[in-house]
């Protein structure tokens, strides 16, 4: 059983609390049971939110894990820095900052450590970001996930590659819930634009030389060690400081908000399975949240309301995200057991140790 990130309370930087009440972490170990055998595993984007959670998972399971990530100045290094520190503890991983954007690094890297599975999770992020810096989605997104894929090609007896796609990818799409049938051509944001074209050029691969991949439509991910560009940590954050936090729409807006150890649950569950060829999934809570009450519930933790300054509906931005996860379930087993009403608590609790305990 995984005890030390997925279960307890936070006690330092080192740990990952969740509720008794939800033992994700059998769930997880029954699911890395009949995964391939314990073998050397490539995690880009090991020192971001989600690469983090999912290389320490895989660490404590006790595979071998092999991190790269080129810590940019997207957000704080600092944070960046402390979860790369979390996870050198562990013998078995290997470290490298490094770009997934230099080939010719990869191409040593995969020839020393024989790596026969990728979990691609590096990426440029955010929407907002990508309209003013289209250059930098481009060139992560789009040229460094192909250089993954090329990875892959010669990789001799390579196994499979999941990456991370994202929700974005819907746009403007006004059926409830999204299923991966909708149609996805119609992006609103170049962030979700590069997403798309990761999924075609994933198919074309898996379609032309036969590699296996699996693409996760994350919807979004909240939790500890999260990232300080996303409306939980910057909600958190301004409460407590008790300065105004930006509410787009004027605060009409549902999100389906997916906490981290539910998806590290849908990725190792896309890891264990035998699928071949190309394929995508919705990893969501499958609950669009009312915005105002997310607030709520944070406002509740703290102990003080929020100062809202109603803001209108940014480009780029939907009113609601929903995943309908029936695909996820039957064919990864995902099942996610976490309500904002836990992992809000949870996430809240991580920031006040984080940040304000020092």
């Amino acid at each position: 059983m995984l005890k030390s990130s997925f279960s307890g309370t936070a006690a330092g930087i080192g740990a990952i609390p969740l509720s008794g009440a939800i033992d994700i972490a059998a769930k997880l170990d029954d699911v890395i049971e009949d995964v391939i055998d314990r073998s050397k595993i490539l995690v880009t984007g090991c020192s971001g939110f989600i690469g983090f959670h999912v290389a320490k998972y895989l660490l404590e399971q006790n595979f071998s894990v092999v991190g790269i990530d080129n810590i940019n100045k997207y957000y704080s290094k600092q944070l960046k820095e402390s979860r790369t520190k979390l996870l050198k503890r562990y013998k078995n991983f290997k470290f490298y900052e490094e770009d997934i954007c230099d080939y010719g690094f990869l191409t040593k890297l995969a020839k020393k450590h024989e790596f026969r599975d990728i979990i691609h999770l590096a990426a440029q992020p955010g929407v907002r970001y990508s309209i003013e810096n289209p250059f930098e989605y481009e060139r992560s997104n789009v040229q460094g996930h192909l250089n993954i894929l090329e990875l892959c090609r010669n990789i001799p007896n390579f196994n499979k590659l999941v990456y991370a796609s994202s929700s974005s990818v819907y746009g403007n799409n006004k059926k409830l819930p999204f299923s991966t049938q909708d149609r996805t051509d119609e992006p609103i944001s170049l962030y979700a634009a590069t997403k798309k074209a990761n999924e075609l050029m994933s198919y074309t691969y898996a379609h032309l030389y036969g590699i296996n991949s699996i693409g996760l439509r994350f919807f979004t991910v909240y939790g500890p060690y999260g990232r300080p560009d996303m409306a939980p940590f910057k909600f958190t954050k301004n409460i407590f400081e008790e300065k105004p936090i930006d509410v787009y729409n004027m605060g009409n807006m549902k999100r389906d908000f997916t906490y981290i150890n539910d998806i590290v649950y849908g990725v190792m569950g896309a890891l264990k399975s035998s699928f071949i060829g190309h394929k995508v999934y919705n990893l969501g809570n499958s609950k669009a949240e009312d915005l105002k009450e997310f607030i709520r519930v944070i406002e509740e933790c703290i102990g003080k309301k929020a100062i809202i300054n109603y803001q209108p509906l940014q480009p780029g931005d939907v009113e609601e995200t929903f995943a309908d996860i029936s695909e996820a379930k039957q064919d990864l087993g995902f099942i996610p057991a976490t309500n904002i009403y836990t992992g809000i608590p949870l996430f809240v609790d991580w920031y006040k140790e984080y940040y304000l305990a020092k």
